[in-house]
């Protein structure tokens, strides 16, 4: 079913990473490589707060596989503090961590930023993070997909372990909390044994907010029935339509409340359109061919494609056991229906990455977001900024104004909670 656009109003975010998105953002003139990396996402957390967005989203790692990044948790309670409205939503993988410490950090983040806090719940898509933790090999994708499934169940029961109103703070009577308000969660299953209770009180907006970012049909199946945010990577219209047709489907057969639904945009926003198409020109032609290679091997399925020539087709691969299987069939399907060879899809995904992606001016880049929230292809946006500081200053300074006169945007925030933000039942 398609939403009405009466009385609804955007939901937008923004995906922050080191240097920006593109793979070359790093080598741009107008990045400071020399500013610390706390310094900088700061800067850009407070761009993002004067700009109303509902939050500020952070992947992670837990090997090295590119530039070294702040682990999420540690650098969003840094952030809290520098902001005051802002959502704050961090990754956190269930195939490398346990429930009990990430239902923890998630909930002392939330407690940290008075209910700002949200976890991006995903199984890990990097086959070297398996080394770092006593693994010869990663974890098979049907594993990884069912230990999440019961993570967040134990995640979300720990959370619920302690009532809203346990801490009586009765000091004439002597009563800190009420026994009987907090209670264990004595969880058994097939991956985890949590006693619980947690040890952090519940959070100010009910539950953390919880995201999820998987595609593929394990990814659909798990985001319908845990997850009040999708992040998804859809290159069209016609995609993005008939993917928010099937989430909504499948979260009502859960029987389980709003589910927004926003896919990543890469946005190149210029005063006209050609000094947008320019500043896009300028960071493709810095790609080194080797980093970008490098890049689509492991976003397509972590797959060494150094071997094969670069001006040749995209060789036929074997679906992965190791990787994101739902970016492996997009990347697929965009290079054979557009006919690329392996060096123009390494080109594609060196700054979109597979996502929705608009160059040109305010109003132009308005003109497309517009269209797909009416379209009933979302509910908001995920921003990846080419480049920063500059790729998301210049989104609020020329998209978000623009949004805000259509009446499609918020011009001030009127809730504190990121659950309030997006408009889901605190």
């Amino acid at each position: 079913m398609i939403p009405s656009s009466r009385n609804r109003q955007l939901h937008l975010s923004a995906f922050l990473a080191p240097y920006g998105h593109h793979v070359a953002a790093w080598r741009h003139p107008d990045v400071d490589l020399a500013q610390s990396l706390f310094a900088a996402y700061r800067h850009q957390a407070q761009v993002a707060e004067r700009a109303c967005l509902d939050a500020i989203f952070f992947a992670d790692n837990v090997a090295l596989s590119g530039t070294p990044t702040l682990e999420p948790l540690t650098l969003l309670s840094a952030l809290a503090a520098a902001t005051t409205h802002l959502g704050l939503v961090g990754t956190v993988t269930t195939t490398y961590n346990e429930p009990y410490h990430v239902a923890r950090k998630v909930a002392s983040l939330d407690a940290i930023s008075n209910g700002r806090a949200g976890w991006n719940l995903v199984t890990s898509d990097n086959a070297a993070e398996a080394g770092n933790f006593g693994r010869t090999q990663h974890v098979p994708h049907a594993e990884r997909y069912a230990r999440a499934r019961e993570f967040h169940d134990v995640v979300d029961g720990l959370w619920g372990t302690i009532a809203q109103d346990a801490y009586v703070a009765d000091k004439a009577g002597g009563v800190l909390f009420d026994p009987a308000a907090i209670r264990p969660l004595d969880h058994h299953g097939a991956h985890f044994d949590v006693a619980g209770p947690l040890n952090v009180r519940p959070s100010p907006q009910g539950r953390p907010v919880v995201v999820q970012a998987g595609s593929s049909d394990a990814g659909r199946a798990l985001a319908a029935a845990t997850a009040d945010v999708v992040f998804t990577a859809q290159p069209t219209l016609a995609s993005a339509v008939a993917f928010y047709r099937d989430m909504q489907a499948r979260r009502e057969r859960e029987g389980r409340g709003p589910l927004r639904i926003m896919p990543g945009i890469y946005a190149v926003v210029g005063s006209s359109e050609a000094e947008a198409q320019d500043k896009y020109a300028q960071l493709q032609d810095l790609i080194d061919p080797k980093a970008g290679l490098a890049l689509l091997g492991r976003m397509i399925g972590n797959f060494d494609l150094s071997g094969y020539p670069l001006d040749g087709p995209l060789p036929e691969l074997p679906l992965t056991n190791d990787g994101q299987r739902s970016r492996q069939q997009l990347l697929t399907s965009i290079a054979q229906g557009e006919d690329l060879t392996l060096r123009q899809l390494m080109q594609r995904v060196a700054g979109g990455r597979g996502h929705f992606t608009v160059i040109g001016t305010g109003a132009q880049v308005a003109d497309q977001i517009q269209t797909w929230f009416e379209a009933g292809a979302c509910d908001g946006f995920n921003l990846m900024a080419p480049v920063l500081p500059g790729g998301l200053e210049d989104f609020a300074h020329h998209v978000v104004p623009e949004l805000q006169r259509r009446g499609l945007f918020r011009t001030a925030y009127t809730g504190t909670t990121l659950r309030g933000h997006l408009g889901l039942t605190e």
